[in-house]
């Protein structure tokens, strides 16, 4: 056991100090293939236990904690993230390849998430209080007083994703959405990237000193196997669990819940194709501009993104043959790159040479790849016929990585045929005109149903983290639809609604309280409340 250091220990944070014994693994630097200097501690049964313990102890704490302190949390996180920016971006890109520029792009999309779960914790509103009255005299039985409010569920256990080594991972969504609900969180890092964790978990671990708040709100776990994830998921003190990752990984982890003496929720983001629908007008009229943005699209992060485009599908014709000439020209130039660790880069390959061995697909492009060194990823294009996706399911399965299958259809109505016939999806895309899309609705009714972001015009990549933001959809893409993990309603994933019956206004949440003292806004007898 350690107090705080400034050096890289290797260790797990826990609680507020340093432990580690034992084996030991090293990240390596994807884009020389050699590993990193530090090495880092395996978690296990004990290390998971004292976390659990620690955090829910934590959660007794903070639900007597006043907000302004987890608010301030919330804004010295941002604050320390910026002022120690430099190291964790450097380390980043040691360990996952990622550019400068991408990093620190998202070191400040990963502050600024920070600073508006401060403000949504502030304002309280999120809580959805929802009040009705007594009435006592009511015939034939009389009204009782009936109050809910959303609190904190519990411990949870947080699951960093590889991609967003800082904006879906340590000091991610997850993390600072579960704190803004009173819930303290256990981290289990991502062995590609050890070091940033570490140097991010720090930064919490400070904070959350800083605030006066109990050390046992936060902890990390560092782990390079599947055992710590499963003990952590398995731990009777664990309420709620947040995963990004493989559909295989996410469904272990769901499974797992499941089958506990008391079962409990895996928010899991996990395998999506974002199919990309072009309708006649807009091949018809914007092939090349179409076929530009999705190949910058598809290669965003080297196809690591999990909102990448991995289907389109159009109606044949001359517009189409103009479209696939032009992606595949473009996938041509795209230059070879390292993916974010050597697991990844295999199962890409695996997944490009299993769609080059199903009968009537065929590649139509790939990029040259005259590297030597470390394996880095081709862009690939693969086209089929239409037909061959209701034949063969196993086309519906994400490839994660900078490659697309492009299939031809007959006509609209195949379109629509295959839209009813995909699995769920974070997102589907539709390139059209507005007149087409007015006369496509049942095209737009269809994917409603399968994908819980539709865009027009647009690319599925990229995403705007506010309140509006729907970042989930039907399995596979998550384990529930409902939810999000990105944006300000992710808080809701960590939160369960409590109904306070015939309760005196002073024992009742301050939320629920006659007078309103933190002024949110409020549902009082089926009305919204003037404010």
């Amino acid at each position: 056991m350690r107090t705080m250091e400034k050096v890289m220990t290797g260790n797990h944070i826990i609680g507020g100090k340093y432990y580690g014994t034992g084996k030991r693994f090293r990240a390596r630097n994807p884009a020389t293939g050699a590993p990193l200097e530090t090495g880092f501690c395996e978690a296990g049964a004990a290390e998971v236990d004292r976390a659990l313990v620690l955090a829910d102890k934590a959660f007794v704490e903070l639900q007597s904690v006043p907000v302004k302190k987890i608010a301030a949390l919330l804004d010295r996180i941002a604050d320390r993230l910026e002022a120690e920016g430099c190291r964790i971006i450097m380390r980043a890109n040691l360990e996952t390849g990622l550019p400068l520029e991408r990093l620190g792009a998202e070191l400040a999309r990963t502050a600024g998430q920070a600073r508006v779960f401060a403000e949504l914790a502030r304002g309280g509103s999120w809580a959805q209080a929802r009040i009705d009255h007594a009435q006592p005299g009511r015939m034939p039985l009389p009204k009782p007083d009936i109050r809910t409010v959303f609190k904190g569920a519990g411990p949870v256990a947080v699951f960093g994703a590889s991609n967003f080594p800082l904006a879906i991972s340590v000091a991610g969504t997850d993390t600072v959405a579960a704190f803004a609900a009173r819930c303290p969180v256990v981290v289990k890092g991502h062995p590609a990237h050890p070091g940033t964790c570490e140097l991010v978990s720090r930064v919490i671990t400070e904070a959350v000193e800083w605030a006066g708040l109990p050390p046992g709100m936060f902890s990390m776990l560092q782990s390079s196997g599947y055992e710590a994830g499963l003990a952590l998921v398995r731990h009777p003190l664990t309420a709620v669990v947040a995963f990004t990752g493989s559909l295989r990984g996410g469904r272990a982890l769901f499974d797992a819940a499941a089958a506990r003496p008391e079962p409990i929720p895996v928010y899991a983001e996990m395998g999506s194709v974002n199919p990309v629908f072009i309708l006649p007008g807009a091949a018809a009229s914007r092939a090349e501009e179409i076929a530009e943005g999705l190949v910058r699209s598809l290669n965003a992060g080297v196809g690591q993104y999990c909102t990448n485009p991995g289907m389109v599908l159009a109606v044949g014709g001359p517009s189409f043959d103009k479209f696939i000439a032009a992606v595949c020209s473009r996938a041509r130039s795209v230059p070879p790159a390292p993916m974010l660790h050597a697991g990844i880069q295999e199962a890409y390959e695996r997944g490009t040479e299993r769609l080059g061995a199903i009968e009537g697909v065929a590649l139509a492009a790939a990029a040259p790849n005259g590297c030597r060194g470390p394996a880095k990823a081709v862009c690939k294009v693969f086209t089929a016929d239409a037909g061959l996706a209701l034949k063969r399911p196993e086309l519906w399965e994400e490839v994660f990585g900078p490659a697309t299958i492009i299939f031809r259809c007959r006509d609209t109505a195949q379109l629509l045929e295959l839209a009813r016939s995909m699995r769920g999806s974070l997102t589907a895309t539709i390139h059209g005109t507005e007149k087409e899309l007015l006369e496509q609705s049942a095209l737009v009714r269809a994917l409603e149903r399968k994908a819980g972001r539709l865009v027009f015009n647009g690319y599925p990549t990229g995403l705007e983290p506010c309140a509006s933001l729907h970042h989930g959809g039907p399995y596979p893409a998550t384990t529930h639809s409902f939810f999000t993990s990105v944006g300000t309603a992710a808080i809701y994933r960590y939160v369960r609604p409590v109904c306070y019956q015939g309760f005196p206004d002073a024992a009742l949440p301050e939320e629920l309280r006659e007078g309103n003292p933190r002024l949110v806004r409020r549902l009082v007898d089926g009305s919204l409340e003037a404010l």
